[in-house]
């Protein structure tokens, strides 16, 4: 005979294993949501009208709103952004990715950066797409640092394939990209569509559905037009 306690976890199995990816999915919504907020603070900031030019002519963009760089001697960088391409009918679905970079050095501190990586060709846009992707390996990129300098870099940057603006918080005096690694995540793709999705199918295809992307898609629109 089976007792009422274990009829009442059988019950509960298939509430569990629904809850699981919900709850997963939470993290996915989660960086999208500080994406969109990234997006609105960087596009109001200082120096804003330099990144809407370029947002105005981007193909896309891949927005990272938490980038975390520490290290004493041997230091590392990482984080999650989402990838967004423009087409004619708006913004895409985002497909998420992942930064990382290590470096050796004499360094000291913490760092915390907002980053947004404006891709101004579709070359860039195919590098990033690829699985991997080595920053200043496969594509021209110019660094701009918001307060520091940004019309300059700006203007270095109009045959570059990506601009990457950045405003960094901590005890690090700068932030650098170049030699950092970009991967597509595909595993956070799938929890958050409900679907095995390649970054390309999200991006240039179409395919995929969450209604969690809309406020972010729109607050592209609202900065290029």
């Amino acid at each position: 005979m089976i007792r009422p306690v274990v009829v009442a976890l059988l019950a509960l199995l298939p509430l569990a294993a629904w809850m699981q990816p919900a709850r997963a999915q939470t993290e996915q919504q989660a960086l999208v949501d500080r994406a969109t907020l990234t997006v609105q603070e960087m596009f109001t900031g200082d120096h804003a009208g330099d990144m809407i030019s370029l947002l105005r002519r981007a193909k896309g963009a891949l927005v990272c709103p938490r980038v975390f760089k520490a290290g004493f001697i041997i230091g590392g960088s990482g984080g999650g952004c989402v990838l967004l391409a423009r087409g004619p009918a708006g913004w895409s679905n985002p497909a998420f990715y992942t930064v990382g970079s290590g470096s050796f050095g004499l360094q000291a501190g913490v760092q915390d950066s907002q980053v947004i990586f404006l891709v101004l060709t579709e070359r860039g846009l195919h590098a990033i797409l690829d699985s991997q992707f080595k920053i200043g390996a496969d594509a021209s990129i110019a660094v701009a640092t918001i307060g520091a300098g940004v019309e300059g870099a700006t203007t270095a940057a109009l045959r570059a394939d990506i601009v990457a603006f950045a405003r960094a918080r901590g005890l690090f005096a700068g932030i650098s990209v170049q030699g950092s690694i970009i991967s597509a995540d595909s595993g956070w793709n799938q929890t958050y569509y409900g679907t095995p999705l390649a970054a390309q199918q999200i991006i240039l295809q179409g395919e995929g559905s969450n209604p969690g992307t809309e406020p972010l898609r729109q607050m592209l629109l609202k900065f290029s037009g």
